[in-house]
């Protein structure tokens, strides 16, 4: 069974009112267990950054100016997650729009809202009343999350992913996910080295 854990971070909350999606992270599952490929990659909003979302992930103009927009990456993207990947995402309905709305503007089939698995909803059904977030999950299960001074695609897919394992039945004892927060370098959609913006 495959699952695409995936993250994005935007210029705001409004799919529709024009604000954009500025970085994708996700990463791959079979059977629960991470493969090590992943997928990060910068995008060119064509607007710019409103200062409330860049005190969220410090993604600013100057960073993203020379980025891909999201038509060049979108191919790459559903090459990544194939046909019929679940897709894993905390608050999933935020992300599917954004997503949906960036394919549609470059002229792709959007995405069936049956493939998402809503770690957000998941939580709250299995802890009622209590904090739902990432951080707050993270807390719960004891997941490193020391790392996360700013909102990261990729950082918070690899911490969704160690929550979502637990989640649904705890993950194995000596599993810890590489990835760049973990040590290992992640790369773009073209193949090069990812650089997160200056803090």
């Amino acid at each position: 069974m495959r699952e695409i854990v995936l993250d994005t971070e935007t210029t705001g909350f409004e799919a529709e009112g024009g604000d954009r999606i500025v970085e994708i992270g996700a990463l791959e599952l079979v059977n629960h267990l991470p493969t090590g490929r992943t997928f990060h990659v910068y995008i060119n909003p064509e607007r710019s950054m409103p200062q409330g979302a860049f005190e969220v992930h410090g993604l600013g103009d100057d960073f993203l100016r020379d980025k891909p927009k999201f038509a060049a990456i979108a191919q790459g993207f559903l090459d990544f997650i194939g046909p019929d990947a679940k897709l894993v995402i905390h608050n999933a309905s935020f992300d599917m729009k954004f997503l949906n709305a960036e394919l549609a503007r470059a002229g792709h089939p959007t995405l069936p809202w049956s493939r998402a698995l809503d770690t957000l909803a998941l939580a709250r059904e299995k802890f009622p009343g209590s904090p739902s977030s990432v951080d707050a999950l993270c807390r719960r299960f004891g997941v490193d999350n020391s790392g996360r001074e700013l909102h990261g695609a990729l950082l918070d897919s690899e911490l969704l992913a160690e929550v979502y394992l637990e989640l649904i039945g705890g993950r194995q004892p000596d599993l810890v996910l590489a990835g760049p927060a973990r040590g290992a370098q992640a790369t773009d959609a073209a193949g090069q080295p990812a650089r997160r913006a200056p803090r």
